[in-house]
């Protein structure tokens, strides 16, 4: 049995945190704030679900936009609301424990976290200097 939330939760985690840095390896010019954008509004995204309200009308940067777009999609893969596709636009065989909306905000916000401690020690971009070497 898992002893930690992030060994709970590690590929949930794993695949945000992937989705991420495809978008900063995509645009180097994304910042840390552009990531904590991006799920601050997933996190308002999926709460909303939880309260059976509609989505919040977001309004982020083209690049906090982007970041938003790749890490639903993997949020949605673990809600199992969703396919991930392969190198050649193919629905993928990856099986999956499916999520619930609960522990999707959960890791969020411990992504948030993540993201809000490494920019605080390592500057503007800390967070994926800290998870390039984590996510390939």
């Amino acid at each position: 049995m898992p002893d930690t939330f992030e060994e709970k939760y590690i590929d949930v985690l794993h695949n945000i945190e992937l989705a991420l840095a495809r978008t900063y390896r995509e645009h180097d010019d994304l910042t840390d704030f552009d990531a904590r954008e991006a799920v601050n509004a997933l996190i308002r995204v999926y709460q909303a679900q939880l309260q059976n309200r509609a989505a919040p009308a977001l309004q982020l940067s083209p690049l906090a936009q982007k970041a938003f777009e790749n890490a639903q999609v993997m949020c949605e893969f673990h809600l199992g609301r969703g396919t991930l596709l392969d190198k050649n636009q193919k629905p993928a065989n990856i099986s999956v424990y499916v999520k619930t909306v609960d522990e999707i905000v959960a890791c969020l916000k411990r992504i948030r976290r993540s993201i809000e401690m490494w920019n605080k020690e390592l500057g503007r971009r800390g967070y994926f200097d800290f998870v390039k070497d984590y996510v390939r």
